[in-house]
């Protein structure tokens, strides 16, 4: 199949061929679904953990005798009452399974997803960004004349230093390098653009 590309004034100039390999699948949407969830597993943050006076470094020695000091009975130095003993009951950690996916179906996801992108007319190709934009409103006007306002761009290195001042205060835009594209950030944006040499 065949797509057109535009440039920043929003005229086709050329036909871009799309494999049918990559763009007319049909898309598997358990596999996104998994690779989307072993992609967020990896975004989890470690929750908070304290020691367990189990856990706590230091000498096992009865800190004082039984009997004869008058004071109160105690053993270790790591008891929760003490300074620098363990906490009763603190917060353990959560232990996230992070499940192991090999290459192939990584590749194989991205495939499908962009099948599923291009089943719903949400693939865009944007002419190589040749010179610098320096106006956000500029390029605003660009994206608001295709309706690209939720949108993914998927940009060679050059591209994207020449767009990525004019766009990072634009809502809902994300730019990523070519060799960063994901499931989750494919799925994430309603549309796809990506520049001719990506």
């Amino acid at each position: 199949m065949r797509l057109k590309v535009i440039n920043i004034d929003g005229e086709k100039i050329d036909d871009i061929e799309l494999s049918d390999k990559i763009f007319s699948l049909s898309p598997n949407k358990s596999m996104i679904q998994s690779l989307v969830d072993w992609q967020l597993n990896h975004f989890k943050p470690r929750t908070a953990k304290t020691k367990q006076r189990g856990e706590i470094k230091g000498s096992t020695a009865k800190i004082y005798a039984q009997k004869g000091t008058g004071g109160a009975r105690h053993s270790s130095r790591k008891a929760p009452i003490f300074v620098g003993g363990g906490v009763a009951h603190g917060p353990k950690g959560a232990v996230y399974k992070i499940k192991k996916i090999n290459k192939k179906i990584k590749k194989l996801g991205l495939f499908h997803i962009l099948s599923e992108k291009n089943k719903h007319n949400s693939l865009f190709v944007v002419e190589d960004f040749k010179t610098e934009i320096k106006k956000t409103k500029l390029f605003n006007q660009f994206l608001e004349k295709y309706k690209l306002n939720n949108s993914l761009i998927i940009s060679d290195k050059d591209s994207k230093s020449k767009i990525i001042k004019s766009a990072r205060n634009i809502p809902n835009l994300k730019i990523i390098d070519q060799i960063g594209a994901n499931v989750y950030d494919i799925l994430k944006y309603k549309n796809v653009i990506f520049t001719t040499s990506s």
